[in-house]
């Protein structure tokens, strides 16, 4: 019998089977009606995305993060032109769209190697700390945990800051030995206290300041929320828990993990004030708090009691709803939290109608990694940049989606020693660090523009929004921002004279 004919029976027997097996399956009514070509749908449906990716969709169409703004960080990452040519192909007159309004008379202050862009705060000096410190870039990776990341990309990630004097979060899962290659870091505390818990899973503070003296610790975040997933607990599986890991987060090694909804150390406002106090007292380091923004009352109180006692945190970092995370569900990640501007103007209005916001160091996080939107939130009056998906796109992320089963192509967010062997740490921090140094230059740059040497002095006025076709407002108006009490002509000097001596 021919080769060909023997090669097709047996095609045809597999199709056989593949159509027996569809129309007994009961799981599926699709291929119990259309066995085998039900099959196809699958294929075109699992395909889809990326023909949309690669093919359909339009250079600003995509989400989170459209093609345009993906090639603005892979050509900023690898340190090549990252101007665009024809003009712009945005309508920019409608959907939100942001416009920096220049000056006249641009600022010519020299930008320097490296663009250094210092905080224009110091973090901890109005309890006076005995470790506070001046952020030596207002730009910093926001949190991500390792275990949610692989060693590799945290390596990566810890090296690029370390080159571009930038402070790297560890995220919640404790410190590992891939967090100790050089860059400061922001150690966060979870519901699950991972780093710094007793056995029963509840905060021990002698195991915290252990913790931080083992690794370059410059301040410490106790995260109340986040973003994309407020109010929600977390399960760290058993088999997730390797001998790595459990170091990292003081676990024991195999063992199923459950992280509350809420933190078990404190109760109300007055016990998380004392709880941050504790921590500052215990390890003289600056202590803060990360939070998406929900019911209004919290900040309102929070605002109250920092007053009244004159003690709290040292910084406040404000986490939008369209953050990201490895893995929540839709509900949440879609509806609970507020987005980025409207949480950020919520809380921090009640600090600057009691004069505290020129003590606090505010951050901001929630897709704020690109100039333009980085600038907005500063003109708000935010003191520090989170980035966190964006430096992924910097790692080499391609925006699969694939962050939350193992599989993620580039192995950024995946354990799999296949996947994860193509990611030089090396390469990767370098392309990191070019990034920040980017984003910096072109924060300066659009600074510059409005006539002013540094963001922090770029004011809610000198940026406009269409929020519909053909109408558009100012940012102190659509978000209501109240005139920062550091924007004083004394603050003026002092940041000029900062920015030259760094430029230098």
């Amino acid at each position: 019998m021919a080769l060909w004919l023997i090669s097709l029976l047996i095609v045809v027997a597999l199709v056989v089977c593949v159509a027996i097996y569809d129309i007994v399956q009961p799981k599926d009514p699709v291929l119990r009606t259309f066995p085998v070509v039900g099959h196809f749908r699958k294929a075109l449906s699992s395909s889809g995305p990326k023909l949309r990716q690669y093919i359909v969709a339009a250079n600003d169409e995509e989400r989170p993060f459209s093609r345009d703004q993906r090639r603005w960080v892979y050509d900023t990452s690898d340190k090549q032109s990252s101007y665009f040519g024809f003009g712009t192909d945005n309508t920019i007159d409608r959907d939100s769209h942001l416009i920096v309004k220049h000056s006249a008379f641009p600022d010519m202050t020299p930008i320097g190697e490296n663009a250094p862009l210092p905080c224009a705060k110091i973090l901890g000096e109005w309890r006076n700390r005995p470790h506070a410190f001046r952020p030596e870039s207002m730009v910093y990776v926001s949190a991500m945990s390792y275990g949610s990341l692989s060693a590799r990309a945290v390596e990566a990630i810890n090296r690029g800051c370390d080159i571009a004097s930038a402070l790297h979060n560890t995220g919640e899962g404790g410190i590992a030995d891939h967090h100790r290659h050089g860059a400061g870091l922001i150690y966060q505390l979870g519901t699950g206290y991972f780093g710094c818990r007793n056995a029963d899973g509840t905060f021990s503070l002698d195991r915290l300041v252990e913790t931080v003296a083992s690794a370059n610790v410059l301040a410490i975040e106790v995260k109340l929320s986040q973003g994309a997933k407020p109010g929600l607990g977390g399960v760290l599986p058993g088999k997730k828990v390797t001998p790595e890991i459990a170091a990292a987060r003081g676990l024991p090694v195999g063992k199923t993990v459950y992280s509350p909804n809420r933190h078990s150390a404190f109760h109300d406002v007055d016990g998380l004030i004392d709880m941050l106090e504790s921590i500052a007292n215990a390890t003289g380091k600056p202590v803060g708090i990360k939070s998406a923004v929900g019911q209004h009352e919290f900040w309102q109180e929070l605002a109250s009691r920092v007053d009244s006692r004159n003690m709290g945190p040292d910084f406040i970092t404000i986490d939008g709803g369209e953050g990201g995370t490895g893995a929540a569900p839709l509900a949440f990640s879609d509806h609970v939290s507020l987005p980025f501007r409207a949480a950020f103007a919520r809380a921090h209005r009640p600090f600057v109608e009691r004069g505290l916001d020129d003590r606090i160091v505010f951050g901001g996080s929630g897709r704020l990694g690109f100039p333009a939107e980085a600038l907005l939130a500063v003109a708000m009056g935010v003191d520090m940049i989170g980035v966190a998906r964006e430096p992924m796109l910097a790692l080499g992320c391609i925006q699969a989606q694939r962050c939350h089963d193992g599989h993620c192509p580039t192995g950024i967010t995946t354990h799999n020693k296949w996947l994860v062997r193509g990611l030089d740490p090396t390469d990767k921090a370098t392309r990191l660090a070019n990034y920040l140094v980017g984003l910096r230059s072109e924060m300066i740059k659009l600074s510059h523009a409005c006539g002013v040497p540094h963001p922090s002095l770029v004011t809610a006025d000198m940026v406009e929004l269409f929020e519909e076709p053909h109408r558009s407002a100012t940012a102190r108006s659509l978000y209501d921002v109240h005139d920062r009490a550091d924007l004083s002509a004394e603050h003026e000097v002092a940041i000029r004279s900062l920015m030259t001596a760094r430029q230098d």
